[in-house]
């Protein structure tokens, strides 16, 4: 699971990973843009991996309640996303 993660890893360096990857990510954010996350995105279909993105209207660490970018509401919705993601995936 990636939470506004640097995600610049090519189809190689994603071998290893055994199950799917959910990320999260904001569309305020400089560092981790959608360039970064489409190269990901490209990397782990290359690595034949299953991945699931979200994008929410904010800033990086929106889902961090002790930065002042807090997002509550994109915060609540990434959690119920993170919550359903591991209920299905995890035995």
């Amino acid at each position: 699971m990636v939470y506004y993660g640097r995600v610049n890893k090519s189809a190689a360096e994603l071998t290893f990973l055994d199950g799917p990857v959910l990320g999260h990510f904001a569309t305020h954010d400089k560092w981790i843009n959608s360039d970064m996350v489409g190269g990901f995105e490209k990397a782990m279909d290359e690595a034949g991996k299953t991945y699931t993105p979200h994008w929410y209207e904010a800033a990086y660490a929106f889902a961090n309640p002790a930065q002042a970018r807090y997002d509550a509401e994109n915060a609540a919705l990434s959690w119920d996303r993170t919550m359903a993601f591991l209920a299905a995936n995890l035995e």
